[in-house]
């Protein structure tokens, strides 16, 4: 006889931590088959990576290490970087199938347009860090102490650009995560309006602990796409809510013809 497969109303928080875990163990697993090619291209993908710097840098000077494994596991990095970008379609899946328990039927459906759209915004958050946000913050800082000498590691620059793309990439998501919080009636395009000027502030901060530099313009450089996500984010709520209230509708008037 088959295991009957419980809900989350009746699932134990023991039960929740399980299936967690099991979500984790399965991206685990995903990012780490993905590091092995990953591995092989990684010193070109490094390169990729440095190109924001070094092109600022004057003719002749290069990044430095200064330990003798420093540079295997900057590859390593590089390597676990590409895979997280590599598998991100799967890890938003295991993400999906970790809340769908909670969803009614017909949002279970959504599946393909989450993991699409998860994917798209977190890749274009990534590219937008890469080609925008990041070069600026080289030059800036390259600029700043321009009466020094440079001596910039392969590990202080690798953690910065990944803090910063990471960052970024992960904030692009808000789109994404204000359709289903609107699908499942936990927030409202009248309460984000509502709220909106604590979101501006709440923006700069983000954008403040994401990139290094202290001066507001660049932080503007994140701040104000933010900001267009976040009107984005009000007028996809707009249309779920819109959604939601036309099916209510047309239950009370299936309700009352019955």
């Amino acid at each position: 006889m088959s295991k009957e497969k419980k809900t989350p109303d009746n699932m134990t928080f023991l039960e929740h931590l399980e299936d967690l875990r099991k979500r984790i163990f399965y991206s685990f697993v995903a990012v780490i088959v993905a590091v092995i090619p990953a591995w092989f291209f990684s010193k070109d993908i490094f390169n990729l990576l440095a190109k924001p710097i070094t092109r600022f840098l004057p003719e002749g000077e290069q990044l430095v290490f200064t330990s003798l494994p420093a540079p295997f596991f900057l590859y390593m990095k590089v390597a676990f970087l590409t895979a997280i970008f590599a598998v991100a379609p799967y890890l938003f899946l295991q993400v999906w199938y970790f809340v769908a328990p909670g969803l009614f039927r017909n949002e279970k459906k959504h599946v393909v347009p989450f993991v699409v759209f998860t994917t798209v915004f977190f890749t274009g958050g990534a590219a937008f860090a890469f080609l925008v946000v990041f070069p600026f913050a080289c030059n800036f800082f390259l600029n700043m102490g321009a009466e020094f000498q440079a001596l910039i590691t392969i590990d202080q620059y690798f953690s910065l650009a990944m803090r910063i793309i990471l960052g970024i990439a992960l904030v692009f998501e808000m789109p994404t995560l204000v359709f289903f919080l609107a699908r499942m009636g936990l927030i409202s395009a009248r309460v984000m309006v509502k709220h909106f000027k604590y979101a501006v502030l709440l923006v700069f901060v983000v954008a403040a602990v994401i990139t290094p530099t202290p001066d507001m313009f660049t932080q503007s450089i994140i701040a104000v796409p933010m900001l267009i996500l976040y009107g984005l984010s009000i007028l996809i709520a707009l249309v779920v809510g819109k959604q939601k209230q036309r099916a209510r509708d047309k239950d009370a008037k299936e309700d009352l013809s019955g």
